[in-house]
């Protein structure tokens, strides 16, 4: 089971800053949506040159054009992008086209998909790496969680799961319960007082399950 650090912060300097401050406990470096959108491929570049040895995952969110955004990004560096499960089949297809080209990894996020089991079974037949169970910031807000749709679709469907939405030194351990691939977190950590300390707890509930 993995750790990824979402970073959504608007600077490559924070951003860089933060991977470097938890780099010893986090397994995959996220950057955010708002985060690529502000800074632009040359951050996938600075942060895979600062840390090879770390998985780079570049969350694009990726709506239309799948191969080409899917190829700039791991050209760059990127280990792995994302997908949106609501997008045209041929958007997947291209985005999981460009991994196995490129012998990278794709996950397909499933956020707003209104069946997430039958999406889910539909893309790991297309050959996507991960399937993403995603509660949004705005969805969060309004009080939702990814537990339920985890458990709900973790029960029809053997795929790697990556969860994300909210997640905590405090609820994580009900996550972990589901086994996911990758747990991923973000404002748990990059808003904490302590960064690496925060990394460091969370980074040992997943080792000590």
């Amino acid at each position: 089971m993995k750790l990824q650090l979402a970073i959504d912060v608007l600077s490559s300097e924070e951003a860089l800053a933060l991977a470097y401050k938890t780099r010893k406990y986090v397994d995959i470096i996220e950057i955010g949506t708002p985060l690529i959108k502000h800074e632009g491929v040359k951050l996938v570049r600075q942060m895979k040159a600062l840390f090879p040895r770390k998985k780079l995952l570049v969350d694009l969110k990726t709506m239309d054009v799948g191969e080409y955004e899917a190829d700039f990004c791991f050209e760059a560096g990127a280990d792995i992008v994302t997908v949106l499960g609501v997008a045209d089949l041929r958007t997947i297809e291209g985005a999981i086209k460009s991994a196995k080209k490129h012998g990278k990894k794709v996950v397909v996020d499933l956020i707003n998909v209104p069946d997430k089991p039958k999406m889910a079974k539909k893309v790991k037949k297309m050959g996507a790496d991960y399937v993403g169970i995603h509660s949004g910031i705005d969805q969060q807000n309004a009080g939702q969680s990814p537990l339920k749709d985890l458990k709900r679709v973790r029960k029809k469907v053997k795929v790697p799961f990556v969860v994300a939405g909210g997640i905590d030194e405090k609820n994580v351990g009900r996550i972990l319960r589901q086994k996911p691939a990758v747990v991923v977190v973000g404002g748990a950590i990059t808003g904490a007082k302590d960064p690496k300390k925060a990394a460091k707890c969370i980074a040992k509930r997943l080792k000590g399950r």
